[in-house]
């Protein structure tokens, strides 16, 4: 997992109509990073409609929300359409971010073990160092603590 007070490694990747998006074009804005496991999953619903509730709180405090998880384009296309989603989603079909940042783990379900997201949220500052590093968030709360922090 990333330290704070390090870089935020620099990627780019599609959001849900295909564009890419680098991180480093918001330096001068303080972003929050939310790594999730799946579209439409009820964790995943509530704390994206978390963040979506309170977009322009966020905004007015000079901070972009970018949520990341392995789904295609065309899933957070459809999230974002069924949840009227104003903030980014970017895909990581290749998990290259995810494992930068050190959020695709191993993970135990029900005494399965397989790889997944685990729900993760770095605020990055104007410069694009890692101010604060969320480790395994509350879906339901996730929002609001950022908020808080900021």
């Amino acid at each position: 997992m990333l330290q704070e007070g390090t870089l935020a490694p620099d990627f780019t990747l599609p959001d849900k109509d295909g564009s890419p998006v680098t991180l480093s074009s918001f330096r001068g804005k303080k972003v929050v990073l939310y790594f999730y496991p799946k579209d439409n999953t009820p964790g995943c619903t509530r704390q994206a409609q978390a963040y979506a509730a309170l977009n322009d709180e966020f905004t007015a405090k000079n901070a972009v929300v970018i949520g990341v998880s392995k789904d295609s384009t065309a899933s957070h296309q459809k999230f974002a359409e069924k949840y009227a989603l104003p903030f980014l989603l970017l895909s990581d079909t290749e998990l290259t971010t995810l494992q930068a940042y050190g959020v695709w783990q191993e993970k135990v379900h029900c005494g399965k073990t397989s790889m997944g997201v685990v729900r993760t949220t770095f605020v990055i500052d104007e410069e694009g160092k890692i101010l604060k590093v969320m480790e395994k968030v509350k879906p339901d709360t996730n929002a609001q603590s950022v908020l808080k922090l900021l």
